[in-house]
């Protein structure tokens, strides 16, 4: 079964997918240090700069392609900020429960490239190993993937498991059937191989749910 949500601020939680956030925040704007605990925290920036900062010690910016992971565990504080004078930043966070709870609190951070998810399922976050992914407290696996005009992707996963796909940019068509917009999304359950097509080439993630 799919269902498609066309347009929602804050996403309803999807087991262990708890929040899916799209934030564009403006130049000089951001979110001042706050805290979080026994989350897994995941931020994906589409386009633009973000500056994180932490009280773990870590300040850094994470650019266009850049994903982080924070374990927030037993606590954590940290701001997110757009230091960009006349550019926004398109990005999308996103929390999950985590498999346990009270861990140390940690942070990590990586960039991949375009041309690393072209007309495939890249993997960027993952709750068992893989080599480039970052490692999350739990199992979930998050791809992304710039899709070519005129080009699919199937994805099969295990019986009982469940998919979120969303749409950063352009548009696609799920199954044949299904087709989504830019910053629609997917709910899939009871489904084991998704098709992906698209027609005018499309930016999206998909993860991979238990």
């Amino acid at each position: 079964m799919i269902k498609v949500i066309t347009k929602e601020g804050r996403y309803k939680p999807f087991d262990p997918l708890r929040i899916f956030d799209i934030d564009i925040i403006q130049p000089g704007q951001g979110f001042g240090m706050h805290p979080h605990a026994n989350r897994e925290i995941v931020t994906y920036v589409i386009d633009g700069t973000l500056e994180h900062q932490d009280n773990l010690g870590n300040k850094v910016i994470l650019e266009a392609g850049g994903v982080q992971r924070i374990t927030a565990g037993t606590g954590i504080f940290h701001s997110e900020c757009n230091r960009s004078k006349d550019k926004p930043v398109h990005l999308l966070q996103i929390w999950f429960l985590p498999t346990n709870k009270g861990l140390p609190p940690s942070w990590k951070q990586k960039r991949f490239t375009k041309e690393q998810q072209r007309n495939q399922l890249f993997p960027i976050v993952s709750g068992t190993p893989l080599r480039k992914a970052l490692h999350i407290n739990q199992d979930i696996i998050m791809y992304v993937s710039y899709l070519e005009t005129g080009k699919a992707i199937t994805f099969t996963q295990e019986e009982g498991r469940r998919i979120f796909l969303f749409v950063m940019e352009g548009e696609l068509t799920l199954n044949r059937s299904m087709t989504l917009n830019r910053h629609n999304s997917a709910r899939v359950t009871e489904t084991s191989t998704l098709e992906v097509t698209t027609n005018s080439g499309t930016h999206f993630m998909l993860i991979d749910l238990p």
